[in-house]
């Protein structure tokens, strides 16, 4: 049975993700630093990439399953790492400043995450603004690494995926 067919990576890739979100909250409320609507629509797009994960880890072995799991996955690593190179470029200059982003959070009328969670999802502060560096790399420019990973792992497993099912095939 391939890696993919088993709940196991999926839970830890998940684990990773609430790390993540966890790591968000942590920046905010106890390094006191305030998240930007870049910022808060990243959370969003790895809250997407846990929910995702959980999905696909509660039947992977059931391929409708593991697909849901893995769209939502490639769509939410795609958008958190579109997001978080928007921002990395507002930061470094490469995006003008009359390019920048909202202040307000524009979530669709259904999904109102700033309006039923805003200790969560309420921006608070300013995309160009570096508030915090770890090796010379800004906050986005780690959540463009970690997204490009995501992406990274999401292509192993779908070739792994690919050539256990082809081996099933062959084996008969």
């Amino acid at each position: 049975m391939s890696i993919t067919h088993r709940p196991l990576p999926w839970l830890i890739l998940a684990a990773g993700a609430l790390g993540l979100e966890g790591a968000a909250l942590y920046f905010q409320y106890v390094m006191s630093l305030d998240p930007c609507v870049l910022c808060v629509y990243q959370r969003t797009a790895v809250l997407g990439i846990l929910l995702s994960l959980l999905i696909g880890m509660s039947a992977p072995s059931r391929l409708p399953v593991r697909a849901i799991g893995y769209l939502g996955w490639g769509a939410g690593a795609l958008w958190g790492l579109y997001l978080a190179l928007k921002q990395s470029g507002l930061q470094l200059g490469f995006i003008p400043p009359s390019l920048s982003c909202d202040v307000n959070a524009k979530f669709p009328a259904w999904l109102k995450l700033d309006q039923w969670l805003p200790s969560v999802f309420q921006p608070t502060g300013y995309c160009e603004e570096i508030q915090w560096q770890f090796f010379g790399l800004s906050m986005p420019q780690w959540v463009a690494i970690v997204m490009a990973l995501y992406l990274a792992i999401l292509v192993a497993m779908l070739v792994g995926d690919f050539r256990s099912s082809r081996s099933r095939r062959h084996a008969f």
